[in-house]
């Protein structure tokens, strides 16, 4: 595969040329009724929107690779690629998927085993048993599935490296705030957005192609609810540990108008919110960081409604300058 630039790396009037992945392409109309292309594109760590100024030209399938030649541009503070010329990926182009397709950081199989690892050291059954029936239902599509066609974990296994980031999340307050039911916060962490297997379609490769028509009328909150019931029925679990994983599926998006029909009503509940919008908020923040120049703003992020500032001072530095004050601490008793 050629050497092309990162998405990430791209600036006004930067011309490209290389191989990018299709998150999606239709054929639109402008307000002068002339036929474009809309493309939206990608390589591992980012994704351009594109406009291929010519209507004679069909949409590549999602999920399929192109070879684009065009202009970076901005347009309302965002970037922009004019396309001048595609074509579809051959074999002999030998393209390295791997630097192509957005994936979750660690293998998905080691994060469904942590999962797993996770249920077994539960000490409520009830929940065990729910939850091994949910994972059940979801099937092989968890290996694969995203967390979401846009914004936050839009990756290959990116549902996995969601529920574990939540996970882990929770194991590290537990211990500060003792008094909450561990087991039933653990649950709801792996439970919260099982159902998103059932509220989108994607492919292997992690693009979704379009909302089901579970997700389009129901949503992964209300199906997520129905899940559980299905699988309390199917484990023959009955009492109020349903009741309560219910809720905390229902709630945790925590206004009516994130889609929350219901507020968190017990700790546990408004715990997950937290924690889940936390994970969320963060990859999110993670992936704006890599497309923006350090000391520079980025475009205005729509589901944050606000820009953000990339500092000039990163974690690295920080790491480094601990790891040089701890030397220096130590270095007259070795």
């Amino acid at each position: 595969m050629m050497q092309q630039l990162a998405i990430a790396s791209l600036k006004p009037d930067d011309r490209f040329l290389g191989f990018l992945l299709v998150r999606s392409a239709e054929q639109r109309t402008s307000a002068k009724g002339g036929k474009y292309l809309d493309l939206t594109l990608c390589d591992k760590d980012s994704e351009i929107n594109c406009k291929k100024w010519d209507g004679t030209v069909p949409p590549p399938k999602q999920g399929s690779v192109i070879k684009v030649a065009g202009t970076v541009q901005e347009f309302n503070g965002r970037l922009q690629m004019r396309i001048d010329q595609m074509r579809d990926s051959r074999p002999d182009d030998m393209v390295d998927m791997s630097l192509l397709m957005p994936c979750a950081p660690e293998p998905p199989e080691d994060m469904l085993s942590e999962i797993n690892r996770t249920i077994d050291r539960m000490r409520v059954p009830e929940l065990q048993a729910i939850l091994r029936e949910m994972l059940k239902m979801c099937g092989d599509k968890l290996i694969y599935y995203p967390a979401a066609q846009r914004v936050h974990h839009a990756e290959r296994s990116g549902l996995l490296h969601h529920t574990l980031g939540v996970l882990r999340a929770a194991e590290a307050v537990l211990p500060l705030y003792p008094f909450l039911n561990g087991d039933l916060l653990r649950a709801g962490a792996i439970a919260h957005d099982l159902s998103k297997t059932a509220e989108f379609i994607s492919d292997e490769g992690g693009n979704v192609s379009d909302y089901s028509a579970e997700g389009q009328l129901l949503g992964h909150l209300v199906h997520g609810v129905a899940q559980v019931r299905e699988a309390a029925r199917r484990a023959n679990v009955t009492g109020e540990y349903v009741l309560l994983l219910s809720h905390m599926i229902i709630s945790h998006h925590g206004l009516p108008e994130h889609g929350s029909p219901r507020p968190p009503m017990f700790p546990e509940a408004e715990m997950l919110h937290l924690l889940d919008d936390m994970d969320a908020k963060m990859n999110e923040m993670e992936g704006v960081m890599r497309r923006t120049p350090v000391g520079a703003f980025s475009e205005k992020i729509w589901t944050l409604d606000r820009r953000l500032y990339h500092p000039r001072v990163t974690a690295e530095d920080v790491s480094s300058e601990e790891t040089d004050r701890n030397g220096d601490m130590y270095s007259g008793l070795l």
